[in-house]
């Protein structure tokens, strides 16, 4: 299966420079979710440049390229596009100094720290040596790029926009991450990989005193310090050691002043689980503590509840796992693994559920060999490896950009290359 992967990516040496090119300016050009026009105009360029067939503007920002090329598979591969309200200290030449203005007025840092300028540089790497060695392989290569992936819009933008109406339908569905792992490294997993994300914005009420007068008051501080203690037992105490979970309070915000006891206190939670029945569980208890500290403290008024966001979680199918990861292991032979469980989360697979298709998504890494070796000696990476949505997350460019292009290539390939897809009288794959 390694033949067509290897005829098609004899064209990366010619392909590596405007690859990274273009990291480094979508790196320097970084842009929110459903904002990311330039970067959708740089993917959709290229793809024509190349004879693909473009649709731009899907779900807001999404671009679809279509090259059809004989009968066969159609394997659809996917990179989101969006970047983070987060400041860069990389100190890299090419670091980001880009800043937007929020709804609010607000003046917001804006870096690419997930690394999705790394996806998309090398889905247009990919796109463009599949366009080029028409030859090794036969079907239809379709390349998505998906604007607003961080606040899991995008690809249900995608679909109720028409994405299945604008797209051949796909056999299957294909996509990678790059995470803080040694570069060359690639990870596939069957079954879960990443985690349902629920976010809550809770708001409990109180009623405002003086702050030397309590006893006129229902303290929601007090209240929302209690829920936040009480949230750690949900895991703890009421799920399985075996049964993976995190429940996160990442934002509190109350009164204004020192003295005055304010009347509401708002908490931001993030939910993580990997079936079903574990985030009915967990979300179920969440509703069920922070309702039971306003009712023993007094509270005027019942909490309100509202959904921020919400993942699916990411469960790879079986086939298609196992299938690309034999393809990995003939191409990038001790590099290729089978990478653990994440608690990271991702929208992709809505895409192939609203075609009603299989799936499979893996791990790339993106840190220093050297600098990831040295911490793992030292018993640090945890302290020493900054990982994804980090000030000073920062992939290296190789060898993480040819291992992205090679294992989009080769996973893709894995159907596409299935058959012999040489026109008559062309020269054979070398």
């Amino acid at each position: 299966m390694t033949g067509p992967a290897r005829t098609v990516l004899a064209g990366l040496d010619a392909v590596r420079s405007d690859v990274e090119d273009l990291y480094r300016d979508l790196h320097r050009h970084p842009e929110l979710g459903l904002r990311e026009h330039r970067t959708a105009r740089k993917a959709a360029d290229a793809l024509r440049q190349s004879g693909y067939d473009v649709t731009e503007g899907v779900g807001g920002t999404g671009v679809v390229g279509v090259l059809a090329n004989g009968d066969g598979p159609v394997v659809m591969v996917r990179a989101d596009m969006d970047a983070l309200p987060v400041r860069e200290r990389t100190g890299l030449p090419y670091a980001s100094t880009a800043t937007v203005t929020d709804t609010d007025g607000r003046e917001q840092p804006v870096m690419h720290a997930c690394g999705h300028d790394v996806h998309v540089s090398c889905l247009v790497g990919c796109a463009r040596l599949m366009a080029e060695r028409r030859d090794a392989w036969r079907g239809t290569f379709v390349a998505l790029f998906q604007p607003s992936e961080e606040d899991g819009a995008g690809a249900d933008a995608m679909v109720r926009d028409g994405l299945t109406a604008k797209s051949p339908r796909p056999d299957v569905v294909l996509a990678q991450h790059v995470l803080p792992y040694p570069a060359g490294y690639v990870g596939t997993r069957a079954g879960s990989f990443l985690s349902a994300a629920d976010s809550l914005r809770v708001t409990v009420h109180g009623r405002g005193a003086h702050g030397s007068a309590p006893q006129a008051s229902v303290d929601p501080v007090v209240i929302a310090a209690s829920i936040v203690v009480r949230l750690q037992t949900v895991v703890s105490r009421e799920l399985a050691a075996t049964t993976p979970a995190v429940v996160t309070v990442g934002s509190i915000h109350a009164g204004s002043s020192p003295n005055v006891i304010p009347d509401r206190a708002v908490l931001e939670i993030n939910v993580r689980t990997y079936d079903n029945a574990t985030r009915t569980q967990v979300l179920d208890a969440v509703k069920r503590i922070v309702r039971a500290e306003c009712e023993g403290a007094r509270s005027p008024e019942a909490p309100e509840f509202q959904r921020l966001s919400s993942f699916p979680p990411t469960v790879n199918d079986e086939e298609p796992t196992r299938r690309v990861a034999d393809a990995f292991t003939a191409y990038f032979g001790d590099d290729a693994h089978t990478v653990e469980l994440q608690t990271a989360s991702e929208d992709m697979s809505e895409i192939p559920q609203a075609f009603g298709v299989p799936f499979t998504y893996w791990a790339i890494g993106g840190i220093d060999p050297d600098r990831y070796a040295e911490a793992a000696r030292r018993g640090t990476v945890a302290q020493d490896v900054p990982v994804n949505h980090s000030a000073t997350f920062a992939p290296v460019l190789q060898p993480t950009l040819d291992t992205g292009v090679s294992a989009l290539t080769v996973a893709a390939l894995a159907w596409l290359g299935e058959t012999d897809a040489r026109e008559p009288g062309s020269a054979p794959p070398a």
